[in-house]
This record gives structure tokens, sequence and C-alpha cells, in this order.
């Protein structure tokens, strides 16, 4: 059908071919401006992707490429479109389907070989499955996204429905069904981890989470940045996107090198499609450091890790736990160095909890403007309650006669405004939106307890006309506040909840998780946070808590950048200014502060122009 025929645009086929080189290698190699994904920090620390299995779901795999064979996986790869085990991509003139073989090397390409370049995850296993070159059904979508999930660990996909800002598509029923049933039972009840693209409708103005592969919760939904630190042309921006990998730019910017059809290497893979599995790789090294890590545990890891630093856009924030977060860029580039570091010893997060709160059931009239607001108490006394937030949906029906002329945004009781839907001039569409559940991460952590606002407008200003039938808030979380190295102390709360939650501590004692502790463990600091009284009064109260450092900082004195007490491994205290540089930073600021971002000769920096092997 169509919906099937709009799915075969994989991502990344669009960009063109830009003159300059950008190495897969950039994620590794030190460069002037030391912006990296810090690869070689996790080598360093003796992971390489060692007993974990990868695959590509995509056009197949070229399974005896010499960059790839060595790692190459069988129990992780089958041809759906011909229903046979063998991978291998079929072969035109124009080599269509290369895209997965390119993937693939990102992932896992062999190392001191001296062949093509060398993946983030050089020991994994890698395998590729074959199911975009044929009609793209739902049945052929479950079957990859359901092959061997005791075998596959992570499974990476860089395709999903036109990019044309103008289509509303998802996953069909037995496509969910296999996600869900990925995260419930794939590897031994921990969770299959998707590592999803977040799309290439950038220059359409699309967005994506009208994408429902990316705007899923169980997808870990990855986004682009040029060589620069800029927003790539073809970048969406969406409130569902987590984090961030490098890829292709503009045309003196540099792209990806990696396994090519043919036995070859190509110096030009771009799009998101690179941006997905150079993440798939990273995360494949967190997994060797914790092979206990669930599809949840990964996300708080990446949300926790990731590096908002030298990235630019205009829509930088702060949300209510401390963290910059972007609907360009999520929380920001992935850091391997920081997230093997904080894998090895992370504790598994509680269950995750479900609430579901209907907050409009009667139609209301949406008009030019909407806003509605509603305070929750986030399930409190059930069984769901959630009191520290991960994923937030807001599940919308709605009719409009052009639904491209909507924007809508979600406001949390932290105060944190998530983009649900921004305008898109190309949607003529008067169909509206369907039990559409708009995601959003940037609450990650927060306290969904309070006053939430949902907010649509009509953009264009002029003669429009809809109606809001459902509003439905759907909050996924834990019952408590991640746990540490610090346990808290029941006996020394003075004021608990309904759930038995401490909300006030006596004298001298900070909240933290459940309960106080005397002084916050590492990794937070004392200070003070919003907490609603036992009653249910939707008005906070100041409590003194441990709050989160800030994401650059392993522990500190505040929450700010400027406020760290030591490092993570990849970085290093400035003692004067109280902020973690990486190591070649140190002595390369200019007298005003400012890092030069030039040579001495005024000349810009380059990357080395040859392939690096590992030494």
């Amino acid at each position: 059908g169509q919906k099937a025929i709009q799915k075969l645009h994989t991502w990344g086929n669009r960009s063109g071919f830009y003159a300059d080189l950008f190495f897969l290698l950039f994620s590794i190699q030190y460069n002037e401006d030391r912006r990296d994904l810090n690869v070689k920090e996790a080598w360093k620390q003796g992971f390489t992707g060692q007993g974990v299995v990868v695959s590509i779901l995509d056009d197949g795999i070229e399974k005896n490429h010499p960059d790839l064979i060595q790692n190459y996986d069988p129990d992780a790869s089958y041809d759906v479109n011909d229903g046979d085990p063998d991978p291998q991509p079929r072969y035109t003139q124009l080599n269509d389907n290369r895209h997965g073989t390119r993937c693939a090397g990102e992932v896992a390409a062999v190392a001191n070989n001296g062949i093509c370049g060398v993946g983030v995850a050089y020991n994994a296993k890698i395998g590729g499955v074959r199911m975009l070159d044929g009609e793209v059904t739902d049945v052929v979508e479950a079957q990859s996204l359901s092959l061997n999930p005791q075998h596959i660990d992570i499974y990476s996909a860089s395709w999903g429905p036109e990019d044309d800002g103008k289509t509303v598509d998802g996953p069909a029923k037995l496509a969910k069904e296999a996600f869900l049933h990925g995260v419930m039972e794939g590897r031994g009840g921990r969770g299959s981890i998707f590592v999803w693209a977040s799309g290439n409708g950038g220059r359409e103005k699309d967005s994506c989470n009208c994408d429902g592969y990316t705007n899923s919760i169980y997808t870990l939904s990855i986004s682009s940045s040029t060589q620069n630190g800029n927003v790539p042309w073809y970048s969406e921006a969406c409130s569902s996107t987590l984090a961030t990998t490098y890829s292709s730019g503009g045309l003196n910017e540099k792209q990806i090198v990696t396994t090519d059809l043919r036995q070859k290497c190509t110096d030009s893979h771009t799009g998101t499609s690179a941006s997905a599995p150079l993440a798939a790789g990273i995360i494949a090294l967190a997994l060797e450091a914790n092979k206990n890590l669930t599809w949840r545990d990964m996300q708080h890891l990446v949300v926790r890790t990731s590096n908002p630093a030298h990235l630019t856009t205009n829509d930088w924030k702060i949300n209510g736990v401390g963290r910059r977060v972007s609907h360009s860029y999520g929380y920001g580039l992935l850091d391997a160095g920081a997230i093997v570091a904080l894998a090895k010893n992370w504790t598994n997060v509680g269950p995750q909890r479900k609430c579901v709160l209907s907050l409009v059931s009667e139609p209301r009239n949406i008009g030019s403007h909407l806003v509605i607001k509603m305070s929750v108490d986030a399930c409190a006394g059930t069984d769901t309650f959630v009191s520290s937030l991960e994923h937030a949906q807001a599940q919308l029906t709605l009719s409009y006669n052009r639904r491209g002329n909507l924007a809508i945004y979600l406001i949390s009781p932290q105060g944190t405004r998530s983009t649900l839907l921004a305008p898109r001039p190309h949607d003529y569409s008067s169909e509206g939106f369907s039990d559409w559940a708009f995601m959003t991460t940037h609450s990650w952590d927060e306290d969904p307890r309070g006053e939430w606002t949902l907010e649509i407008e009509n953009v264009a200003g002029n003669s429009d006309y809809g109606t809001l039938t459902q509003f439905t808030l759907v909050l996924y979380g834990t019952a408590s506040s991640l746990s540490g190295p610090s346990a808290a102390d029941s006996s020394s709360c003075k004021t608990y909840d309904l759930n038995q939650i401490c909300t006030e501590c006596n004298p001298g004692f900070y909240l933290y998780q459940t309960g106080c502790v005397r002084d916050c463990p590492g990794g937070f600091t004392a200070g003070t946070r919003s907490t609603f009284l036992p009653n249910n009064e939707v008005m906070p109260v100041l409590r003194p808590a441990c709050l989160p450092c800030h994401p650059v900082c392993l522990t500190c004195s505040s929450t700010g950048p400027q406020n760290c007490l030591s490092c993570p491994p990849n970085r290093h205290l400035d003692a004067i200014t109280g902020t973690c540089l990486h190591p070649n930073q140190i002595h390369r600021e200019s007298p005003d502060g400012r890092l030069f971002q030039m040579r001495g000769d005024g000349s810009s920096v380059k990357l080395p122009v040859t392939v690096a092997v590992l030494i």
C-alpha cells in the first residue's frame, strides 16, 4: 500500500555529495576544538563492544565485506524480503542497496586491518536484516523488530515514514506488538534496545513527533549535528529526541567514512542515517560495561551523560532538574567515555509505572488559541503513582481544517515547555489527529505532580477552525528518584505523603530518593526543591533537597556548570573557574577567556586526511 511505499524512503540518501570528508573517526581523533564523541576514552577503559550483538534493520548487509566479515554474525541476520537467512544486498547498477552496509561499518568495522575505517564498537558482533528492499508491510516490520531477541541486544534503524512535512504515520498493530514484546521479553527480560534515526525532513519543516517510530517511548531517538556543532539542514526538531551524534553538514563540512557496497569504502555517508549507528555503537560499549542494564536504564544513562556543550541552537532551555535540553539535539552529544564510566556501577531503576490521566473528554473549541490547565497528583495513593518522570505523552484527538497551521505545547509543573508539534507548512490535511501520542523527554526526572498546561495555537491567524475531543496525559516513570551511593534514611523524615515518600526532613537533613540524608551523595548537591504537601495542595513549598550536579560535573558545590568539584574521567578540573574541561582545552584559553578555534597561522583546523587505525 501507499504507507509501505513511503517507508522505503531510507534516510540519508538525499543529502548529495559534498567535497570534504568527514571521518567516522571524527568521534575518536582529538581535533583542535576537542569536539568529539569521546570514543577513545571508552576504549581506554577497555570497552570495545566485546560480547554485544547489534543488528542493522535496513536493505541488507554485505556480510563478506573485508572490514565486516570478522565481526559478522549470521544469528543476528535475516532476509525478510525473500524469506531466507542470507541478508546479502541485491546489487544494482546504481548501488541502491548500500545503506545497511554503510550503517554496519559505523558500528563494527574491524580495527587494525588497514581497511577503510574502524567501528565505534569494533569488537561487537554485527548482523543485518534485509527488510527495506521490497514492500514494507506491518508483517515485514514486525518480523524484523522481533528477530532473535534473546541473541540480538541492539537494533539500529535509519528509516521511517516519508519526510515530506505532511505525513503522520507510525507502527501498525504487529510492529507495535513487536516493540512491546522486545522491551518486555528481549535480552532475558532486560529489554531490546531500539536505536532510531530521528528523520531527515528539516528542509520540509517536518516534525519527528509526527513519526510514530521516533516518537515512541521504546525507541532511543538520535538526531544529528554538523562537524561545526550546528543544526544540519535536514534535521527535524521534536520533543521525543533523546541525544545527538555527528553527521554531515554543509558543503565544506565533513561526512562519515564507512564500509560500502562491493567491498569498498565511502567518504560520503550522510544524514541522521549516519547518526543512529554511531549511537548504537556507543550503546554497545555501555552494554559491555554493564550487561544488566535495562532498556530504560540505557535511556537514563544517555540523559545523564550527553553533553550540550559545543552545540549551537536557539532553543536550549534548562528543565526542572537543571539539565539543558533542546528540540534539535535532545540532551546533547553522546559521550562514550562518560556513559561507560556511569554504566559500570549503575543501579537498575525501579519498575516502570504508567499513570493515565484523562484531562479532556468533552469537546473543546480550539479557535485561534486553546489553553487547558489541569492540576494532577500523578496517581498518588495508587500502584501507578509516578514521582520521578521519564517519558510524558499527550494523547490527543482533534479535528482541524488545516492541520499544518497548528502548534502544540505541553508545560510541566516545573515550567519545562515542550513543543509537541511545530507548524508544518506543507500539511494541508483536514484529518486532524486521532489518539496520537505526542511524546516528550524534556521533563526527565522531574516530579510530575502539579499543574500541567496544554496549549494549542493556530499560527496562521486566519479563520481556521477545529475541536479538541480528547486529551489524555500519560506519565511514565518510577515511584522514587534514582538510587545512588548514599541510602536515604527514613528515620530522619519529618513528614510523609500518602505513598510513604518523605516530603519534609528534620533539620540538618536533605530530601533524597524517598527519604532523607545528612550528606548528599556524589553527583548531587544540597539545594532546595519544590515539594507538594501530603494533602495534595497544588501550591508547592521549598524544602532542602539533594539536586543533581550539572551534566559536565562529576561532583559539585552547586548545580551550575562552574560549580564542579571533580570531573568525569574524560575531563580536567579548572580550579580557578570551577569548570570541567577536556584535556587539550586547558592551555588554549585566550586572554579574553574564549577558546581559540583557529591555529596560530589563522587557518581553520582540519582533521587528518588519513584513515586512522588503532595503535
